[in-house]
């Protein structure tokens, strides 16, 4: 099917959700005095000032579309984006990525300075899930538990982190597609899928319910590593706000050098239309979730 282009709505629903987490961030990440003050400093530059959200959007959104309730809602997306911001942080590292720009400011690292970026990084990650366990984000320990768990399985060696390695192992080598798959599942859609399944968790809903938030966030999330991959391909660097063609300079296999980038777009169309299907028992309040799912393969950062 051919989806309609993102709609005002939208865009209005991401400002306001963009401008409510960067609040709770700023909140949740306050300045203290002492030594210690350069780390929350490199942490609050890391998190604040930029970014899509898009994570803690889904957060937000899939709670709203649950009736959970906003504020808590906010803590979970602030927690999902520091977590993000981490994995940035350590991405970013010459160890890593070795890349100086970052939503077109200087990387942590070129900020600061690589020690005090890896504990930035290290710090933002611990303060994700104390955020998650700690009473205001529910009154409910389980519902509590379950949050830090399933963000926890979804950014460690099952998740973010075994598909760093995969990337890391795989430059100068020629993976086949389904590897490909695995990796960007790993890396860059389990978060994606667990920001979205967060919202169900915070509002408690039944298996079925969660397992269609689920589907809906695998497939977004790959669609957006796709069309990420394109945008390495034919963005500039002004556009991205970080260095382009980093990964044909490094060797690395992705969804354009093996499908091409018209086989590409057609595949993050394929897998948005598939993340829309995924909503089809919900009624118009999930309208601004199947507008993201168009979005995700539209952008042009």
């Amino acid at each position: 099917m051919n989806a309609p282009t993102t709609s005002v709505s939208l865009k209005d629903a991401l400002a306001r959700a963009c401008s409510e987490i960067e609040s709770t961030i700023d909140t949740l990440l306050p300045m203290v005095p002492g030594d210690e003050s350069v780390l929350i400093e490199a942490m609050r530059y890391a998190a604040l000032g930029g970014g899509k959200r898009l994570r803690g959007f889904l957060a937000v959104e899939v709670a709203t579309l649950f009736g959970a309730d906003r504020k808590a809602a906010l803590r979970v997306a602030a927690s999902v984006e520091l977590l993000h911001a981490y994995s940035l942080v350590h991405d970013d590292l010459p160890s890593m990525d070795d890349d100086d720009l970052r939503r077109g400011q200087p990387s942590t690292h070129k900020q600061f300075d690589e020690a005090i970026a890896i504990l930035a990084g290290d710090a933002l990650q611990t303060r994700a899930f104390e955020i998650l366990v700690e009473p205001e984000t529910s009154p409910n320990a389980t519902v509590r538990a379950n949050l830090a768990l399933a963000l926890a399985q979804a950014s460690g060696s099952a998740g973010m982190v075994g598909g760093q390695v995969i990337d890391i192992r795989g430059e100068g080598r020629a993976l086949p597609l389904d590897q490909v798959r695995r990796l960007h599942a790993l890396k860059t859609g389990a978060l994606i899928r667990y920001a979205a399944e967060s919202g169900a968790i915070l509002a408690d809903v039944d298996d079925a319910r969660r397992a269609a938030i689920v589907a809906y966030g695998r497939d977004l999330g790959t669609a957006f590593q796709v069309a990420d991959d394109v945008l390495d391909s034919t963005a500039t660097a002004e556009e991205l706000g970080k260095t382009a063609g980093k990964d044909e300079a490094s060797g690395k296999s992705t969804y354009v050098s093996l499908l091409g980038i018209d086989g590409a777009r057609t595949e993050a169309r394929r897998l948005s239309d598939r993340a829309r299907e995924a909503l089809s028992s919900f009624g118009a309040q999930a309208d601004a979730l199947r507008a993201l799912a168009d979005y995700v393969v539209e952008r042009r950062n």
